[in-house]
């Protein structure tokens, strides 16, 4: 029953699930170079009242594709050093910071334009109007590859 009050309580305002976090992405550098070492760079919004629970679980994770090789296959709040915030409600996730995802452009990456798509596993929350929600929102980012091999200096 309580189950069911929180979906009510999240679809019943008119708006859906999906509306709690906005999620801009983007790579940086914008063209990488095979053997590159680039960023996934996110910045999430949440609506006002609603926070992001660092527990149970705060979770990214990345579709496989050719082009960039991930040191991981998912990504947590504590393996990428996502500041907290403490309330007596509990901990929340820190949103003033764009979040960082290491990777590496593969030696095999074809040349062009390409989408990476993403996922992100969180529990959505809002003391005020007492509820908390598992969900999942979906992003993508486009970038490109160039042909040449990037040299260190």
């Amino acid at each position: 029953m309580a189950a069911l009050l929180v979906v009510v309580t999240c679809l019943g305002s008119g708006g859906q699930v999906d509306d709690l976090l906005k999620i801009d992405g983007s790579v940086q550098p914008k063209r990488l170079s095979r053997g590159e070492e680039g960023r996934i760079i996110l910045k999430l919004q949440v609506q006002e009242g609603v926070f992001l629970s660092a527990q149970p679980f705060f979770i990214i994770e990345f579709a496989p594709v050719t082009e960039i090789v991930f040191p991981k296959n998912f990504f947590t709040a504590s393996d990428l050093n996502i500041g907290l915030i403490e309330e007596k409600t509990g901990s929340s996730i820190d949103l003033s910071k764009p979040i960082e995802v290491p990777f590496t452009v593969s030696l095999d990456a074809n040349p062009g334009g390409h989408i990476l798509e993403g996922r992100i596993k969180y529990f959505a929350r809002s003391p005020q109007e007492d509820w908390c929600y598992k969900t999942t929102s979906k992003f993508s980012i486009a970038f490109s590859t160039r042909t040449t091999v990037f040299k260190k200096k």
